[in-house]
């Protein structure tokens, strides 16, 4: 037998038209129930869902190159270690960037602001669910011409407004990708932490190893000076060589307090990026024998498309762009119509003993569909702004994706040249100690005069210097190189929220 139709299709099929002609949203799902399962409010809130816009399309990615310009030896999704500080194999530069990770203030803001971010996933999960009030009264009223009058009630009430065009929905998606966002603004302040760290201690064994070499080389500046001194006095040397002597001595001696100085500003920084006192740095920092890390024999760099699932700025602007792109269709969502419910079911009695009685018992449901018929553009202009701020976070993204780029062929080259720059350096080194040695002789043996010794050991005091900060500059950008790889962070924890499961 051929169940009747429900008595209200006449209304839906005349809803159906009006919608249509109104919205242009295609027609709605007619499915037909028994009157004695779903009243009418709710099998129309039903038919209703059937209108949901689609989910807002992914963000649009940027073509990348299949390799770097510089021609390094690369590996398809290769990984790098989340510790990576500890290739360096320097125990005191681990234990630094660890102590950074576990104090540093930033760190502590981002993780404020992934909390925030879940418990506004929460707050936009709880929307889709309907809100369940309760509440008890009482009353008691008087006049002198009638006697007193009580009253008592005791109820629930609830209200859901559905999502009928997946406005709410997209507020959650725009919601989980800003928490998304958070984690990977947070994994991008442990690299820019861990990194800094790493730099500021190569920079701290830079400036006490050229310190040493100063005081080193002031040190045999004094005996060059006493030894011209009493050269002089025997009448092998005249006074304008003692003069040089001291001038060369002097000069040594007014490089101290600048590398002193610098030593200084590296120390408070790091002591800053610890939070820390500068004076509990000493015992970490003894400078008894400096010496630099040693840069790793291989760096897996992998191919610039491992950029997208490493470098955590790049991942938080991608999830930066997916919440742009849900608010588009959340505005676009707002200019449809709304379809709610409400219901209550309490007692309400003139006296409180009556409240048990079943007559006691009042209950009501209602259904409210609401349409914007004219709001001069507002809520078109919304979906506006929300377009732009969508264009801006794509802009945003392909701007981050090419500075990282950047980051790496920056790195990889000053590695690369920074390699030539040391050999050359080296074989120099050798060169103006040779050069210094037989100035001395040529001296000794009074083929030359005295200031050529002076301009050898000036040459050699350079050159010294130079190779030590030329060494300190090659491990700096394989600390850059790390970070503009990613580090090795994991920017899609587990811990970001799951649908329905906010807050839990």
């Amino acid at each position: 037998m051929t169940p009747a139709p429900h008595p209200a299709g006449a209304l839906y099929r005349v809803l159906d038209k009006a919608l249509n002609a109104a919205f242009g949203l295609g027609h709605l799902r007619i499915i037909e129930r028994p009157r004695s399962i779903w009243p009418d409010g709710i099998l129309l809130a039903a038919l209703l869902t059937g209108c949901a816009a689609a989910p807002p399309p992914g963000p649009v990615r940027r073509a990348l190159p299949q390799a770097w310009s510089v021609g390094a030896q690369t590996t398809p999704g290769a990984g790098l270690d989340a510790a990576w500080w500890q290739s360096f194999g320097d125990p005191a530069l681990s234990s630094l960037v660890s102590q950074a990770l576990a104090a540093n203030t930033d760190l502590r803001v981002a993780e404020s602001r992934v909390r925030a971010a879940r418990a506004a996933v929460a707050v936009a999960d709880a929307g889709l669910l309907p809100l369940v009030t309760g509440s008890v009264s009482a009353s008691r009223s008087s006049t002198e011409s009638r006697e007193a009058n009580t009253r008592a009630g005791a109820g629930f009430d609830a209200a859901w407004e559905l999502d009928l065009f997946g406005g709410r929905r997209a507020g959650v998606a725009a919601a989980r990708a800003d928490e998304a966002q958070a984690w990977a603004l947070q994994a991008a302040v442990r690299l820019s932490v861990a990194s800094e760290a790493a730099r500021l201690y190569v920079l701290v064994r830079a400036y006490q190893r050229r310190l040493a070499l100063a005081r080193d080389n002031l040190r045999g500046q004094d005996e060059t000076l006493q030894l011209t001194q009493w050269q002089a006095q025997a009448g092998l040397l005249n006074d304008l060589d003692v003069e040089q002597a001291r001038l060369a001595r002097e000069q040594g001696r007014t490089l101290l307090p600048t590398l002193q100085a610098g030593l200084e500003r590296t120390r408070h920084a790091l002591a800053v990026l610890l939070d820390r006192d500068p004076l509990s740095l000493d015992g970490m920092l003894e400078d008894g024998s400096p010496r630099l890390p040693a840069i790793p024999d291989t760096i897996a760099l992998g191919v610039p498309a491992d950029l997208l699932r490493r470098r955590p700025d790049v991942a938080a602007a991608e999830h930066a762009l997916a919440a742009a792109t849900a608010r588009v269709a959340a505005a676009d969502a707002a200019r449809r119509p709304s379809f709610a419910l409400s219901g209550s079911i309490g007692l309400d009695a003139t006296r409180l003993p009556a409240l048990a009685d079943p007559g006691a018992l009042v209950t009501s449901l209602m259904g409210r569909l609401a349409a914007p018929v004219f709001d001069a553009g507002r809520l078109r202009q919304q979906v506006e702004i929300q377009s732009a701020a969508q264009d801006q976070a794509l802009a945003n993204y392909n701007a981050t994706l090419m500075s990282a780029l950047r980051d790496v062929e920056d790195a990889l080259s000053e590695i690369v040249q920074g390699r030539e720059r040391n050999q050359a350096l080296h074989s120099a080194l050798y060169a103006a100690r040779q050069s210094a040695q037989l100035a001395r002789h040529r001296q000794s043996a009074g083929l030359s005069d005295f200031s050529s010794v002076l301009e050898a050991e000036r040459a050699l005091r350079a050159t010294e210097d130079a190779y030590v900060s030329s060494q300190a500059d090659q491990v700096s950008a394989a600390v850059q190189l790390y970070k503009a790889m990613g580090g090795g962070w994991a920017i899609q924890p587990a811990a970001v929220s799951e649908p329905g499961r906010a807050g839990r």
